[in-house]
């Protein structure tokens, strides 16, 4: 494969990586996973100033995890493809095998004195 291919690729991943380095934009997208939502419900849920959950969801936007669709004056924002929570949830499969790894060592450890 080309090596820019391959490049490209790695920062598209990377990029939607990014948009899930934040807890808050990992709960607007389990809260999208339920159906779609508008700011002002999301702001109530989040209890985020709309500022914040606006700038949220831009990136969001942007990194083509959630689309936007105007209904009158309100936008409802929606999750363009419904396997990233399979993939959220994935990611806490891992977690939570890492973290009961980490229960057992300290169990260890405490057992040792």
């Amino acid at each position: 494969m080309n090596n820019n291919l391959v490049q490209e690729i790695n920062q598209l991943h990377a990029n939607i990586c990014g948009a899930l380095a934040d807890p808050s934009r990992i709960l607007i997208l389990y809260l999208l996973s339920e159906g779609p939502l508008n700011v002002n419900t999301l702001v109530e849920k989040l209890e985020l100033p709309q500022p914040t959950v606006s700038r949220h969801l831009k990136v969001l936007r942007e990194r083509g995890l959630v689309k936007a669709e105007r209904d009158g004056q309100s936008v409802y924002y929606e999750l363009a493809d419904e396997r990233v929570i399979e993939a959220l949830d994935l990611l806490r499969t891992v977690l939570a095998d890492r973290l009961s790894k980490q229960a057992s060592l300290a169990y260890t450890v405490t057992s040792m004195n």
